[in-house]
């Protein structure tokens, strides 16, 4: 199984590049190119949760991104934000931002589990594969 690893500042401007390795990797680990588009948008929506949460602390930290291709094309994106309700009454863009990424992960990926951390989150997602025979 291989697997590609990625930390970046949290920026948004950093997310594009994420995608582009996410969907590369996940062309190379043999994902069907029917759902190429939808890895790329849920990649880029876990990347911006990200983002937004790390911003909306203050956090500096690299966020965490590993694209292994075992017997399932398997993304973790893995932030280190405190968890908050989901909302508040000073509710701003970051946390918006947040909020409907989190909904447009649920409506984009089957096998999607977001599990809180220590100190963070981590978005994990999936999708089958198709071996090329050799």
């Amino acid at each position: 199984m291989a697997v590609v690893r990625l930390e970046f500042t949290p920026e948004p401007a950093h997310v594009r590049t994420v995608r582009l390795v996410g969907v590369a990797v996940a062309r190379r680990a043999g994902v069907a190119d029917d759902q190429l588009d939808e890895v790329r948008l849920a990649i880029g929506e876990a990347c911006a949760r990200a983002v937004a949460r790390h911003q909306r602390q203050g956090i500096r930290d690299a966020i965490e991104v590993a694209f292994s291709d075992g017997d399932r094309y398997l993304v973790k994106v893995i932030d280190h934000a405190v968890s908050e309700p989901l909302f508040t009454a000073d509710d701003d863009e970051q946390q918006i931002t947040i909020d409907v990424s989190a909904s447009l992960l649920q409506g984009l990926v089957k096998d999607l589990k977001v599990t809180p951390l220590a100190k963070g989150t981590e978005v994990r997602m999936a999708w089958p594969v198709k071996r090329r025979s050799r």
